[in-house]
């Protein structure tokens, strides 16, 4: 596998690397890139994917590409900037991305496209598999815009995995790195009510999925990069507190999480109960498919 990642400084990218052989990476910051992750690739090329498509030689002898560049949806409360940040980093990022594509002397087979599962929006106890609709708030709008510029590669002749991910578990960041400071400090507890569902996966079965899906030639469209078991959020929150033997009965309410984050409080407490149909029936095996096994992993090696 020849392959060419965006996005691969970010909190996936380094665990993807390290299964591959010498990529081609590309980043807007190459100097950041050579002292992080320079070990890992083989060529680091400069681009800035909001200014156009990359440059041609980055795509030569590549068979795969992985997508998985876009601004944080974390980061900051969301004004209106913000969120038009937010979407032009994933939608015209990967029509630049795709249009690079066009314009290779040979195209690549595959396109492993990052995606989330933001794309089904708030959706109770519904399971949601790849076939569920998309949901209609600003994520989900998001999401759909996102997917359809990296479909347009099919034009082309090239394989599109769309992959939906959810909530990323790992040791030194993540979503989990925002969570263990108030767990450690005996202040960890739900979101509100904690029934809402968490669609998560660990780290390390992320990279491995990935990289499954670009190997899987009967994987095609969207495919959900969750592990097979999602946790309603009081669950979540008690596994969590039992791995670092601490209380985790205070609720956060949404009313203040929302004077903290502004409108993503509102995906803090969706409710998305998504399983990896595509992944299950493809063969794919998770290494850590129950969440009390994967903060164990996560968490133990540090306490």
């Amino acid at each position: 596998m020849q392959a060419l990642v965006t996005g691969a400084t970010g909190f996936v990218g380094p665990r993807l690397l390290r299964m591959l052989d010498r990529p081609v990476v590309l980043t807007r910051d190459p100097e950041r890139a050579r002292a992080t992750i320079g070990h890992l690739a083989g060529r680091i090329v400069g681009w800035d994917s909001r200014q156009g498509p990359p440059p041609a030689s980055a795509l030569e002898g590549i068979d795969t590409v992985f997508h998985l560049a876009g601004e944080s949806v974390a980061e900051g409360r969301w004004t209106p900037a913000q969120k038009q940040r937010i979407r032009d980093s994933r939608v015209i990022g990967t029509r630049h991305l795709v249009q690079g594509i066009r314009q290779a002397s040979a195209r690549p087979a595959v396109l492993v496209s990052a995606s989330a599962v933001g794309y089904y929006g708030n959706r109770g106890d519904d399971e949601l598999t790849e076939s569920a609709v998309a949901g209609r708030d600003f994520l989900a709008e998001v999401c759909v815009a996102w997917e359809e510029e990296a479909l347009t590669a099919r034009e082309m002749g090239v394989r599109v995995v769309t992959a939906r991910t959810g909530i990323v578990l790992g040791a030194g960041g993540g979503a989990l790195g925002k969570m263990l400071l108030p767990f450690k400090l005996g202040a960890g507890g739900p979101l509100g009510s904690g029934k809402q569902w968490m669609p998560w996966i660990h780290v390390t079965d992320l990279a491995r999925l990935y990289y499954h899906a670009a190997a899987t030639a009967p994987i095609d469209g969207p495919m959900n990069a969750v592990a097979p078991n999602p946790v309603r959020n009081t669950e979540f929150t008690r596994a969590l507190g039992r791995q670092l033997h601490r209380p985790a009965f205070l609720p956060a309410p949404y009313f203040g999480l929302r004077l903290v984050f502004g409108e993503f409080a509102q995906v803090l407490f969706a409710s998305q109960r998504v399983i990896p149909r595509v992944a299950l029936e493809s063969g794919f095996t998770f290494q850590y498919p129950d969440i009390t096994a994967a903060l164990r992993e996560i968490i133990a090696p540090a306490a």
